[in-house]
C-alpha cells in the first residue's frame, strides 16, 4: 500500500536504543490530507517509529523522505523548519507558562499555522484558561495545549504519541472531533495510538507492528474483515 507521491516514505527504518535493535525495516506511506495510525501492544516499536522519523534517535538507517527532502541527515532542531510537529506522549508544554505564554512561544515556521484566536476557536477550553499556568490544567487540557502548539508552527505533518492515553472519554471524544476538524483543514496526521476504538474513527489507513516490524496495513474500509486478525494481534 505506497504512493510514489507520498508526503511521508518510509523504507527499510532500523533504529536502536543504544545496542538494542529496536526497528526492524519498518516501511510506510502518510499520503497528503490522510490520517493514518500505528497500531500494536505496548513496546513493539510504535513510538520508537514516530521519534526515528523526528530525529530523536539518531542512531537509525533506511530512508526517510518527507516532501521529496531526505530526512536522514536533517537534524532534530531542524525538523520543525521542514514541517515536522512531533507531540509526544508526555506532551512537552512548559509547565510554568500560562496556556496563551505556550501558544506563543514557539516561532512559526511556515506559512499556514493557526493564528492563537483560531486555537481557541478549535480548542474553546484553552481559551478559558489562557491566563492559567501549565501545573493548573488537567491532563486532558495539556494535551490540547500540546497539539495547538504544534498548530501554530505551520507544521504539515502531525505525528501524535498516544494523545488519548489516561483521558476522560469525554475528552478523549473532543480531541477526535479535534482531529476531525484538521483532517477537514487539509491536516495531515501519523497516530500511534492504543485506544483502538478511538483510532477506527479517526483514521483512514492503518499498520499493525510487532517486533519492531509492520506485519500488516490496511485501510479503515477493510476493518471489519480485519477484526478476528487484530485482536490476536493487539490481544484485545
Amino acid at each position: 500500500m505506497t504512493d510514489a507521491t507520498a508526503l511521508l516514505q518510509v523504507r527499510g527504518l532500523n533504529a536502536w536504543y543504544g545496542e538494542s535493535h529496536a526497528l526492524h525495516g519498518i516501511d510506510l506511506d502518510v499520503n497528503q490530507g490522510e490520517t493514518v495510525t500505528l497500531l500494536g501492544r505496548n513496546g513493539v516499536g510504535k513510538t520508537t517509529t514516530l521519534r526515528a522519523i523526528m530525529g530523536i534517535l539518531q542512531k537509525r538507517t533506511g530512508s526517510i523522505v518527507f516532501d521529496g527532502k531526505d530526512m536522514m541527515p536533517v537534524p532534530l532542531h531542524k525538523a520543525a523548519h521542514v514541517g515536522l510537529g512531533f507531540v509526544p506522549e508526555e506532551r512537552g508544554i512548559f509547565a510554568s507558562l500560562s496556556v496563551e505564554e505556550n501558544l506563543t512561544l514557539p516561532p512559526v515556521v511556515a506559512e499556514g499555522g493557526m493564528s492563537v484566536e483560531e486555537i481557541y476557536t478549535l480548542f474553546p477550553n484553552l481559551e478559558a484558561r489562557r491566563h492559567s499556568p501549565g501545573t493548573k490544567l488537567s491532563g486532558g487540557e495539556q494535551q490540547m495545549l500540546a497539539i495547538a502548539r504544534i498548530l501554530r508552527t505551520g507544521a504539515r505533518l502531525l505525528l501524535l504519541d498516544e494523545p488519548t492515553e489516561g483521558l476522560a472519554p469525554v475528552i478523549v471524544q473532543r480531541i477526535g472531533e479535534v482531529l476531525q476538524t484538521l483532517k477537514a483543514r487539509g491536516m495531515t496526521i501519523l497516530l500511534v495510538e492504543q485506544n483502538f476504538r478511538f483510532a477506527s474513527k479517526v483514521a483512514d489507513r492503518f499498520y499493525v507492528i510487532d517486533h519492531g516490524q509492520v506485519i500488516d496495513s490496511f485501510h479503515v474500509d477493510q476493518l471489519p474483515d480485519r477484526m478476528a486478525a487484530l485482536n490476536e494481534a493487539l490481544g484485545v
